[in-house]
């Protein structure tokens, strides 16, 4: 009965320390955080962080993001590697995100989310499901077919459990699929759902001008397109939290 409770004894003092330790890792983060994120002097206090605790998966993921931030792709990438390789259930998706918006290496991202899908289903990441992400990448990779029947079959998903349309930009991404498939009245039903819910999405009324010059509709095009550029240089544009490191698929530059 005493060694029993001298070994519980010990696993609750090495609970504790555990987590005391991941306490400190974090404070240690927020201090670093006060330095510029961007500057050698950050990465420096991350090194340290790092050396002194080789086995936090969130240091390592904290030293790598503001990396990717800047475009140091291959710099920081050995970095969040070591955050999958000791939380591939926290990070594997992150990592998947970071191949897919920021490092354009689409084949790999579409290998990670597969990996996430096994850890944690179709969850999501960034506000979007991974099914968004692998449709994405199938779109960079010219394989439409697809990419159109993984959002179909994410759009039924999100259906059965909601009475509302997905996030517009799931649905603009439809259209994207159908017009490059050539179906041009679906691409527009699609473009006007997406419109319906942001209605100065620049992104889509150029899309669905595109649309409508592919029916010969003209005039009915012209007209959004002059609309499309005057709200995109209103500010109207996709507005996920990363698009202003990085452009996402299919977004429209006008010249200002």
């Amino acid at each position: 009965m005493k060694t029993v409770f001298i070994s519980l004894l010990f696993v609750v003092g090495f609970t504790a320390m555990a987590q005391t330790e991941e306490e400190i890792v974090e404070k240690r983060i927020d201090e670093a955080r006060k330095l510029f994120h961007f500057s050698q002097d950050y990465q420096a206090e991350m090194d340290k962080i790092v050396k002194d605790y080789p086995l936090s998966a969130y240091a390592w993921q904290q030293k790598a993001m503001p990396l990717f931030k800047q475009g140091k792709y291959e710099y920081a990438m050995p970095f969040l590697d070591k955050a999958v390789a000791l939380n591939p259930k926290l990070y594997m998706d992150y990592r998947a995100f970071m191949k897919c918006i920021f490092g354009k290496r689409y084949v790999e991202a579409i290998e990670d989310f597969k990996a996430a899908k096994k850890l944690s289903g179709n969850s999501y990441v960034m506000d979007h499901t991974y099914d968004f992400y692998i449709a994405l990448s199938c779109l960079q990779l010219g394989r439409f077919a697809e990419a159109e029947q993984i959002l179909e079959a994410d759009r039924e998903a999100h259906l059965a459990t909601s009475s509302v349309e997905p996030h517009f930009l799931d649905v603009f991404y439809m259209g994207i699929a159908k017009y490059e498939l050539g179906k041009y009245e679906e691409a527009i039903a699609q473009f006007d759902i997406s419109i319906g819910t942001y209605r100065e999405f620049s992104d889509a009324e150029y899309y669905k001008a595109l649309c409508l010059i592919k029916l010969g509709r003209n005039n009915e095009a012209e007209k959004l397109m002059q609309k499309a550029i005057t709200d995109y240089r209103n500010g109207f544009t996709i507005n996920e939290d990363n698009v202003i490191y990085e452009r996402y698929p299919y977004q429209v530059y006008f010249l200002k």
